[in-house]
């Protein structure tokens, strides 16, 4: 699932933004230097870390691509693989050898050399400490050695061969730094600035008011055309539509149908539409267990049923989610890759699929024997009402909006539920340890498919507190898991979708997880102040939360326009249509130990 959560870390403050009415600026922010070029980005959903190791939200992993390279990324155009910190590779002939070899022209931004003893020890990082693995670790599972045998020959090997060796989407970070944490868990890694590699340095970080980034002017690929990049936070999506509207900021993205309609035609303000690779699910909870099966949490039991589960996958209209909540800007759920990408998608036939059929649904929760009960509401053998809590985010409207339709259809087969909206930080430490019925999550999935099928492993269960573990939705199936290892080492892509595809036919037919819709990812800029906001895929892509950094590092300001400025750390951002309350020194990253995405659980 894309909510998880672990070690709560220290930092300065707690900042919580209310929506206000657009009357002026309260107070307007300092700026710092009116020559410099700043890119200002409304984001609405919190930093769960900025451990790279630790981070999952599709907001930390998004910061995570602008301060670290990776060995390969997938390029802007057609997403696939290009060189990162790797400018060549070469495989064994049975597979099982990688050998990397790096750029000799990459330094962090300290100015020590970025080398393959770097890989090598973010790698072993991973294949020796449990906290390490909580975002990515399933791409070194099957690892058996890495070895930097030359400052830039990098050789890794693995117990079976591993298709995925060239989308790695692991953050690579400086071995004389983390050489010296002692706790991978608890460290924050917010000592500014953090050393980097990527085309930007972040330079200051207040929890849920502002994050600054300077561009990297050493970096490989020659510096970014702005000089600095700056996210602002918002609780809502209306007050960063607001911002944007204003001048405050000059990029937002998730917007609502209704802010995208409304933008289409504003002067100065262009839109952006793009097939999303976001899934928007509902995850059950069908009996939360660790890793080593003991059980933890308090599910409902009748959610280990999969009649239940099935009967309620038949009591979802998709189309009127697409319509009503998307307002037709997406598609009905039903693979768990998105039909972006052509190579994995997968849909069930006219017989598999779970068409919205209430009489089918009560038919089957029947013959299952949950009867009703004189109040509506069916009950188990035992006489438990089949009553489930369900857990939305309150910084994500797709939550209330779909928690109502789904509330209303499931009282028409006997199921009640309690919806509940939470801070995305708070659903994400229930759902860790299981804490929960029903809860909407998400992934952003990748071109290479490998790291949402993984989640759906047993061995991405977590421990019993809820750390080392990236478990979407404690889904744990012994024949899944076998067909996981054989895409994993299948290197023929047709025999690999095929795989692929019966993975998703599986996962669909046992509706641990109900995939609801694919929404288009809707995004907005001022045009009248920046341009060459380079998209992935180009044509038709995404500006933000990118496979990538493209989007920023191709953004250049118009002639003319002003860009200069931004938020002092003397200054408490105070905009039009947002209150920034100060709160004392409470913690303030949420460590996501579950994991990886990412509401995006990524």
């Amino acid at each position: 699932m894309r909510v998880r959560s672990g070690a709560v870390a220290a930092a300065v403050g707690v900042i919580a933004a209310v929506a206000a009415p657009a009357v002026g600026p309260v107070a307007q922010a300092e700026t710092t230097d009116d020559s410099s070029t700043v890119l200002r980005v409304a984001v609405t959903q919190n930093i769960d870390s900025l451990n790279p190791f630790i981070a999952i939200f599709a907001s930390s992993t998004e910061l995570m691509r602008l301060m670290y390279e990776f060995v390969t990324l997938p390029s802007a155009q057609d997403q696939e693989p290009i060189g990162g910190l790797a400018e060549s590779w070469e495989t064994s002939e049975d597979n099982l050898t990688w050998t990397f070899t790096l750029r000799d022209d990459v330094t962090w931004s300290d100015d020590e050399p970025v080398t393959a003893e770097d890989v090598a020890f973010t790698y072993n990082l991973m294949m020796e400490d449990e906290a390490a693995r909580t975002a990515n670790g399933n791409f070194v599972a099957n690892f058996d050695t890495v070895v930097a045998e030359d400052e830039q020959t990098l050789v890794v090997t693995t117990a079976t061969p591993q298709a995925t060796m060239l989308a790695l989407d692991v953050p690579i970070v400086p071995e004389h730094i983390w050489s010296e944490v002692e706790d991978i868990a608890s460290f924050t890694n917010d000592t500014m600035p953090v050393v980097g590699s990527g085309p930007f340095i972040l330079t200051e970080y207040r929890a849920e008011q502002f994050i600054r980034m300077e561009a990297n002017p050493d970096y490989f690929r020659g510096p970014a055309e702005i000089d600095e990049l700056q996210f602002l936070f918002y609780r809502n999506a209306d007050a960063a539509v607001q911002a944007l509207r204003t001048g405050e900021v000059d990029l937002v993205n998730r917007l609502t149908p209704a802010q995208m309609d409304a933008l289409r035609d504003t002067e100065g303000i262009a839109v952006n539409e793009a097939q999303g690779r976001r899934f928007f699910e509902l995850a059950t909870n069908p009996g939360a267990a660790t890793r080593e099966g003991e059980p933890i949490g308090d599910g409902h039991p009748a959610l280990e049923d999969v009649r239940v589960r099935q009967a309620m996958n038949q009591a979802i209209d998709r189309d009127v989610l697409v319509e009503r909540v998307l307002g037709g800007y997406g598609e009905p759920g039903a693979g768990y890759i998105p039909p972006v990408f052509e190579n994995y998608a997968w849909s069930p036939s006219d017989e598999q699929r779970w068409n919205f059929d209430l009489d089918a649904a009560n038919e089957l929760l029947d013959e299952a024997g949950y009867q009703l009960g004189e109040d509506g509401i069916r009950v188990d053998e035992e006489g438990n009402p089949l009553s489930f809590r369900l857990y939305g985010r309150s910084d994500r409207a797709f939550d209330t909006q779909s928690g109502e339709f789904l509330r209303s259809w499931f009282s028409e087969i006997g199921i009640e539920i309690d919806l509940q909206i939470m801070a995305g930080t708070r659903l994400n430490e229930l759902t860790s340890v299981g804490q929960y019925d029903l809860a909407f999550s998400g992934w952003a999935v990748n071109p290479d498919p490998d790291y949402v099928l993984g989640i759906q492993t047993c061995a991405q269960r977590p421990g019993a507190d809820g750390t080392g573990g990236t478990t979407d939705a404690f889904f744990c199936d012994e024949e899944f898991d076998e067909l996981y290892q054989a895409q994993l080492a299948e290197f023929d892509p047709d025999a690999r979708k095929e795989i692929v595809g019966d993975m998703q036919e599986l996962f669909y037919e046992q509706s641990s997880s109900m995939t609801l819709f694919y929404e288009n990812a809707l995004e907005a800029y001022r045009s009248d102040r920046f341009e060459g906001f380079q998209v992935q895929p180009d044509p038709g892509g995404v500006i933000r939360e990118q496979n990538g950094y493209w989007g920023y590092y191709g953004a250049r300001p118009i002639d003319g326009a002003s860009s200069g400025g931004g938020v002092d750390s003397g200054a408490i951002l105070l905009g039009i249509g947002v209150v920034i309350v100060l709160g004392g020194g409470a913690a303030l990253l949420i460590s996501r130990r579950r994991r990886a995405t990412a509401d995006d659980r990524e």
